[in-house]
């Protein structure tokens, strides 16, 4: 393949940085993403790049790893300029991009993954015992102890973003860019990936790291670049780098704000749970309950059953025994229409695969759950209607876009997550479940949806979420439930939660 390298506009110069980008431009129909941001990371140095959603992270690291071309500006690697004209260009000059967004072909096995489209060969066919004995090697580098054979789709998300790094690995980067590369890992496998990531900066390679989780980021960085509105914040270096001095570049405000909750006396009983079965773990069974006003916390470690437990109450997933009432009444297993008809929302922790249709309109999506209920003649779609909730929830949620009109698809995390919000709010639910609310998303869209959830339990909603964050269970939840491979282990109360007792009952 012919170089990604063109020294006919600019000529080589001396430098001490492995990549170097000057001055770069992006410009989407009404919206400038990048406007003259410019970076540079040296060989083994772990550059942390940090913002909130929209702040134009995600345009940069494609344009480094050739998804995207910039309007401006100019990229050096080694020195030398590169116009990456395509993902291919970037790699075979050690530039990898590993995706939040998972990008691996689940029909195939892990092996497969790993070297897709490199695969090496003996007279004309796919050499398998040399795939897999390889793949072995950057398995194991990764802390994952699974078998290259097995097909991807039959590993739990966390062990997929692990497959998804080893692939990465296996190109031998020179740059490796990694975004939100621990949104999906319990903290063991994290506690892994740093230890990888450390490795790596050892033998000189240069890492990217794009994380919302700025404790990640105190512990990994040498140094920190914030990008704000598409513009340069600022930098610090390691012995700067805080999660307070982090935030004061990113949005100006005070994390101390973020988790303050206003006092609320529970009502009554909304939400009665008794001895559900899941078929994930069908031999445990589980009891609670949930009063009016309550934000209940779910706690646990990756695989612990969480999701499992919200969607069987919600009846997306079957239930293998056990009730659910909502205010006294009994809802059908499997019937999730029958659950939202009783006024049971569900916020899942996908929200681009289960929570949004990314080619329909902001507008489009934000009434999809009441579709049913607010339909024409009980038939024809209420565009009328459809306007309403759009003009109210845009307005009340801060949702940032350009109109109505436009694909959800392109909004940023954050914005994505506010619109999910919205298709359910709009039916006025007397339970919220939440999935993962905050995945992905930057610290002042937190902080939004954290006021939202307040301001909801404030009018007697009860919200039963589930995270993996800790500072967020901590931060926000009335009671939490801990569970543990399909159990809850354990409940504490407002004043007994800490992570040393969350992570107690969630390791058992």
């Amino acid at each position: 393949m012919e170089t990604a390298i063109n020294s006919s506009e600019t000529q080589t110069v001396p430098s001490n940085y492995r990549l170097q980008a000057e001055d770069i431009g992006k410009r989407f129909p009404g919206v400038i993403a990048l406007d003259q941001v410019s970076m540079e990371i040296s060989p083994g140095e772990v550059l942390a790049v940090v913002g909130e959603n929209g702040a134009g992270k995600s345009t940069l690291m494609k344009i480094l790893a050739g998804v995207q071309n910039p309007d401006a500006g100019q990229l050096f690697l080694d020195g030398s300029p590169v116009h990456f004209q395509s993902v291919d260009d970037a790699l075979n000059a050690g530039v990898a991009l590993i995706h939040q967004e998972l990008n691996l072909s689940d029909n195939l096995d892990v092996a497969a993954n790993i070297f897709l489209g490199r695969e090496p060969n003996r007279f004309g066919w796919i050499d398998r015992a040399t795939v897999e004995q390889e793949s072995q090697k950057f398995l194991r580098q990764v802390g994952l102890d699974v078998s290259p054979r097995l097909l991807v789709r039959e590993l739990p998300i966390g062990q997929q973003q692990l497959v998804e790094i080893a692939k990465a690995l296996s190109i031998n980067a020179k740059v490796l860019i990694m975004d939100e590369p621990t949104s999906s890992l319990s903290q063991k496998e994290t506690a892994t990936l740093m230890d990888v990531i450390r490795q790596l900066r050892g033998q000189g390679v240069s890492i990217v790291y794009i994380s919302h989780r700025l404790k990640e980021v105190e512990e990994i960085a040498d140094r920190v670049l914030v990008l704000r509105d598409g513009k340069n914040a600022g930098s610090l270096k390691r012995g700067d780098v805080s999660h307070q001095a982090m935030v004061s570049l990113m949005v100006g405000r005070d994390v101390s704000r973020f988790y303050q909750r206003s006092a609320h006396q529970p009502g009554s009983i909304s939400l009665q749970v008794e001895n559900l079965r899941t078929t994930t773990w069908p031999e445990h069974s589980n009891s609670f309950q949930i009063r009016e006003g309550e934000i209940v916390g779910i706690a646990g470690l990756v695989g612990a059953g969480r999701s499992e437990l919200l969607r069987a109450i919600f009846g997306i997933d079957n239930r293998l025994g056990g009730t659910v009432r909502l205010g006294g009444k009994l809802l059908t297993a499997h019937a999730s229409r029958e659950s939202i008809a009783a006024g049971l929302g569900l916020v899942p922790e996908d929200r681009k695969s289960e929570g949004l249709i990314l080619e329909m309109s902001v507008q489009e999506n934000a009434s999809l759950a009441s579709l049913p209920f607010r339909a024409k003649w009980n038939r024809f779609i209420n565009f009328q209607n459809e306007k309403e909730i759009y003009d109210e929830f845009a307005e009340s949620l801060n949702i940032r876009c350009s109109g109505p009109n436009q694909l959800v698809g392109l909004l940023s995390g954050g914005n994505q997550q506010k619109v999910v919000l919205a298709k359910w709010l709009a039916m006025k639910p007397s339970v919220l479940l939440l999935d993962e609310p905050t995945r992905g998303i930057d610290i002042g869209a937190k902080e939004e949806i954290y006021h939202l959830v307040d301001q909801l339990a404030a009018k007697g909603v009860s919200i039963l979420f589930a995270s993996s964050e800790m500072e967020e269970i901590i931060g926000i939840s009335d009671r939490v439930l801990v569970m543990h491979e399909g159990k809850i282990t354990g409940e504490l109360l407002q004043d007994q939660i800490t992570e040393e007792a969350v992570m107690s009952l969630a390791a058992q």
